[in-house]
């Protein structure tokens, strides 16, 4: 069974501008996407850790600005339950991933409770800003998706991120945001998908009731947007559907991407930061 959750470390070289290696073997980047242009996806964030070997803060995951004071991303994304904030920065407000925008310091980080591995669910955090982003150009919460949304196959849904454009193929710089539309695929015939492509059929249900897939081939999330958002149009708005979380490969044939399903953490999620200073 090929295992890939989407947690590698990606690129970037703020000062040089040339791209870390990427793993062999490990993709990175939204597959079929193409330029995003500004202002267009204002709640996208990059997630920096500071890279001694590069003498900069580099990207390693994408997240999501929920609240003008709190981003949500994926759990594998962050080192442990008890990482320390400072060890986080976040850029926001710019579709060039090294664009010169002062980072943003990160107060809090809290990973859900249940989480353990990105295969098992609750691939879910938050971090806290210090500051406000509120009045910052380019830079808006995404509404989160509630108990009464439910997103279909034909739901307008799209997922946005840095990385790579092909196996081979980094992206470029000025490293821009990618964007791609992408098809919500249930989860019955997801969880099929997913059995017909592992090699061991007696694991019983892959696909969890937190989870939700979206993507076609060649049209799908990769290694270096975990944590980042799958939006879709649901009554004229946009709304936070989904946490990139892990899949088989990217932009496999009958094989989607797999997300954490925001509807089921939404109570989570507001109460966390309900109780925050």
């Amino acid at each position: 069974m090929l295992w890939l959750a989407l947690s590698t470390f990606f690129l970037g070289n703020s000062i040089a501008g040339s791209p870390a290696p990427v793993p062999e073997g490990e993709r990175a980047g939204i597959i079929g996407g193409d330029n995003a242009p500004q202002g267009k996806w204002p709640w996208q964030v990059s997630l920096r850790v500071y890279t001694y070997h590069w003498a900069s803060w580099v990207h390693i995951c994408g997240g999501s600005l929920i609240h003008p004071r709190w981003v949500l991303t994926a759990a594998h994304c962050i080192s442990r339950k008890e990482a320390d904030p400072s060890a986080y920065r976040i850029h926001a407000g710019d579709v060039y991933l090294y664009g010169g925008r002062m980072l943003l310091n990160v107060s809090r980080v809290i990973v859900h409770p249940n989480y353990i591995s990105a295969g098992l669910g609750a691939d879910i955090a938050l971090l806290q800003l210090s500051d406000s982003v509120e009045g910052t150009a380019n830079v808006k919460p995404v509404r989160l998706s509630s108990a009464q949304l439910e997103v279909i196959p034909e739901d307008q849904c799209w997922v946005t991120g840095w990385g790579s454009i092909g196996m081979h193929e980094p992206l470029p710089p000025p490293y821009r945001l990618q964007q791609v539309a992408v098809q919500v695929v249930e989860n019955g015939v997801c969880d099929q998908l997913y059995q017909n492509a592992s090699e061991h059929h007696q694991l019983g249900k892959i696909i969890q009731d937190d989870m939700l897939c979206a993507g076609t081939e060649g049209r799908d999330s990769c290694y270096g947007d975990s944590g980042g958002p799958l939006v879709c149009k649901l009554k004229h708005c946009w709304y936070l559907v989904g946490v990139v979380s892990w899949g088989y490969g990217c932009g496999l044939r009958n094989i989607p991407g797999v997300y954490a399903r925001v509807q089921t953490y939404q109570p989570w999620i507001t109460r966390q930061i309900q109780s925050g200073p």
